[in-house]
């Protein structure tokens, strides 16, 4: 199968960027959407010319890494998956498909489609630890978890930090990412001392990277690859809340650091 490309070429952030239209070599329908990529790339650097700057690392759906908006859509076509587990048997031969960076102010385009989303590491900076010592396992019986609290905590985790979210959002709102930082600690006792402040730390920190409010579109839900759902959202601003009540200072922001 062949099919055409209209990718986003920027040289870098202070350069104007432009859609490129590519037709691929011959392609195998079980390829993977990066190993296509690196075909397209291998035969631009053959013909002299700049091969297609993208991000990648595991390939496995673990690491997030992969931020591509496919045809409108951040991570391609299915639900549920990465865009290394985004296939071309997903395509159709001749089909046209544009493929972009994840757009949002706070994820400025540092080269083609590879954006800088080092604020979601500002925002974990922020509050995304816990104090208690870690150092030794403790007794698996010695703090009782019930199955449902541990299995939700286990949910909200699996967010790898893919700004998929941030790059479907209207708003480019990180709210569905914070909510489930915050969630996966807050749900289970080790995460307890710092419950509050962790909360009002990780959303202050968001809203100076300048992320958008969330309007609860449900956006966000339906393209993340984990599944992670719009319930931990709640949560998070009722833990904000309480923390403004109780009036704690943040815990520390990135600015500090």
């Amino acid at each position: 199968m062949k099919v055409t490309l209209k990718v986003w070429r920027q040289k870098d952030a202070q350069s104007p960027g432009r859609f490129v239209t590519y037709v691929t070599p011959e392609l195998n329908p079980n390829m993977s959407f990066l190993e296509m990529l690196d075909v397209v790339n291998e035969d631009l650097i053959r013909r002299g010319e700049e091969p297609i700057a993208f991000d990648h690392d595991c390939r496995e759906g673990i690491c997030g890494t992969c931020s591509l908006v496919i045809n409108g859509k951040p991570h391609g076509p299915h639900r549920g998956v990465t865009t290394c587990q985004t296939y071309m048997r997903s395509f159709k031969d001749g089909d046209t498909i544009v493929i972009e960076p994840f757009r949002a102010r706070a994820f400025p385009v540092i080269k083609d489609l590879i954006v800088d989303r080092s604020a979601l590491d500002r925002i974990l900076w922020a509050g995304g630890f816990i104090s208690v010592r870690t150092g030794s396992a403790p007794e698996a019986n010695s703090i009782p978890i019930p199955k449902e609290t541990a299995e939700r905590a286990m949910d909200a985790a699996q967010c790898i930090g893919c700004g998929a979210c941030v790059a479907a959002c209207k708003n480019a709102s990180a709210m569905l990412f914070v909510a489930a930082k915050i969630s996966h600690l807050g749900l289970l006792p080790q995460g307890q001392p710092e419950r509050w402040r962790r909360a009002r730390a990780m959303i202050e920190q968001m809203d100076r990277e300048g992320f958008g409010a969330c309007t609860v579109t449900g956006s966000c839900e339906a393209v993340c690859p984990k599944g992670i759902s719009l319930e931990f959202i709640a949560r998070m601003n009722r833990d904000y809340a309480v923390a403004l009540l109780k009036g704690d200072p943040p815990a520390r922001t990135a600015a500090a650091l």
